[in-house]
């Protein structure tokens, strides 16, 4: 992108008459979709969280029993974390949609693919901005 050029907003195909961002993201759509997902992992992360506290489900007497529930004490603690993170990528992305923000890289700047947008809606990062990010991380 040139210095000083204002970002340009992603584009995704929309149908005619609907509210968008720029000329081609239907922002109601977007805010719809993030915010039936928002609900879904507050609820996986409740859900987890409950069962993690053995709620419904107190802990066994039998030790062998025991050693079987905290093993999967450790699979929702993986669950409820995982959640949570995608619950807060996901109020981010709510942030930028309402900033006017959504669709652009927070690293470069540019426009996030639309094909990026429509498969992960909380994307943050353009493509070879993510695939950096996962190179670095991984070595």
């Amino acid at each position: 992108m040139a210095r000083g050029a204002a970002p340009r907003p992603a584009r995704i195909l929309t149908e005619p008459g609907t509210a968008c961002l720029g000329a081609d993201v239907n922002t109601n759509a977007v805010r719809e979709q993030l915010l039936r997902r928002r609900e879904e992992l507050r609820q996986r992360a409740h859900d987890a969280s409950a069962d993690l506290r053995h709620e419904s489900d107190p802990l066994s007497a039998d030790f062998a029993e025991q050693v079987t529930q905290r093993e999967n004490d450790d699979v929702l603690g993986a669950i409820s974390d995982s959640a949570r993170v995608e619950l807060e990528q996901v109020e981010q992305a709510l942030r930028r949609l309402a900033a006017g923000r959504y669709g652009i890289c927070v690293v470069c700047g540019e426009e996030i693919e639309p094909e990026r947008l429509v498969a992960v809606p909380y994307a943050d990062r353009c493509y070879a901005c993510a695939e950096r990010a996962a190179s670095r991380a991984t070595r």
